[in-house]
């Protein structure tokens, strides 16, 4: 078997019960001999808990003097163990509520020992005795983020997480000091092209997970807009240049009437603008919107290959629709909604096809 005394398990608790002590007691029994402890500012009738588990010599703990939340504990345990354990491989990340198996945990530990990969340890929705909200909001938070992130994850809200040292001395520096950290992790894994995996753990719920301090609709907009964070920079990041469009191609007509007329007047001042607008909207969206490493000429090639066949589906589905079909300008609400559809779909195209290919890095 592996060693996995160069594997250090990370548990950050808040006001817990005795089953804190059957966490540790359960890991140490699995093999583990090296647990980081943290305290989150609990409350003073709790910390007889914390000094129960650290009778074991197994058990170092640290301490914040007030609660600031489970992200910043899991970046203190980060920090101490960089620091203090020089020849250790990694960490895994266990939740202080017991719903974490130790052969789980063990499980994951060895699996990132064995490959090298950030493990993510994924539970099972469908069954009977989770709760209905729990399945409810993995179920939306893992298809928003295939979509908006293009991460394909069967549970994004897992405490039980390895994390091998390599990728811990960057995780550790990433925003985010409550349960939002862990959904910040997941995108800067996907940012920078880190490589993990999933693994199959058992699916537990004790009182229906009442003992968690997540705060529904605070944390879950936390989250949420973290999540979304690339599409609605992208948003801004179109609404703006199409802005600069329309003020370039009033600018060039005004400018240029006396020089070109008909077509070519058309012809040069949409052209030109579009090309401003085009270039600046692709520089927004390297530096700002994906922060992607992509080298430049490279992404811009990708862009134009994916903006052209764009505004030639934008006219073909639009101008060429209505002519094919000989759709009079009569029918002005139905042209405006068929337009408008035509247009969101191609969006969510470009949106796509932006975040996963133009912008995209190779995995490490």
């Amino acid at each position: 078997m592996l060693e996995l005394s160069k594997i250090s398990v990370v548990l950050p608790s808040l006001d817990p019960d005795d089953k804190l002590i059957t966490v540790v007691n359960g890991l140490l029994e699995y093999g583990f001999t090296d647990i980081i402890l943290v305290n989150d500012g609990s409350n003073p009738n709790n910390l007889h808990y914390f000094e129960t588990a650290a009778q074991h010599p197994q058990v170092h703990l640290l301490h914040h003097p007030e609660n600031r939340g489970k992200g910043a504990a899991l970046k203190t345990a980060f920090q101490w163990f960089l620091e203090n354990r020089p020849d250790g491989y990694g960490v895994i990340t266990v939740d202080g509520d017991n719903q974490h198996h130790p052969e789980d945990t063990r499980e994951c530990a060895l699996r990132m020992l064995e490959t090298g990969n950030i493990v993510l340890g994924a539970r099972t929705f469908n069954q009977a005795d989770v709760p209905s909200r729990s399945r409810f909001g993995n179920k939306i938070t893992c298809g928003i983020f295939k979509i908006f992130v293009g991460m394909k994850l069967s549970d994004t809200q897992t405490g039980l997480r390895a994390i091998p040292r390599s990728a811990l001395e960057q995780l550790v520096s990433i925003p985010g000091d409550r349960f939002e950290y862990e959904t910040n992790m997941l995108l800067f894994m996907k940012a920078q092209s880190l490589s993990y995996e999933e693994v199959k753990i058992r699916t537990v719920y004790i009182e229906e997970n009442k003992s968690s301090h997540f705060r529904a609709v605070r944390d879950s907009w936390r989250i949420y807009k973290l999540i979304l964070a690339h599409f609605f920079k992208y948003t801004a990041s179109s609404l703006f240049t199409s802005l600069i469009d329309e003020a370039l191609h009033a600018f060039l007509t005004f400018a240029l009437c006396d020089v070109l007329f008909g077509w070519k007047l058309s012809a040069v001042t949409i052209l030109g603008a579009r090309l401003v607008s085009s270039l600046l909207n692709f520089f927004l969206n390297h530096k700002f919107v994906f922060h992607s490493s992509e080298k430049m000429l490279s992404a811009l090639g990708k862009y134009y290959a994916v903006a052209f066949p764009v505004a030639i589906l934008q006219f073909v589905g639009t101008e060429g629709i209505y002519r094919l079909l000989n759709v009079g300008e009569e029918l002005v609400f139905l042209r405006a909604v068929y337009h408008m559809l035509v247009m969101i779909a191609l969006y969510f195209v470009s949106y796509l096809a932006q975040q996963r290919w133009v912008f995209s890095r190779r995995k490490k």
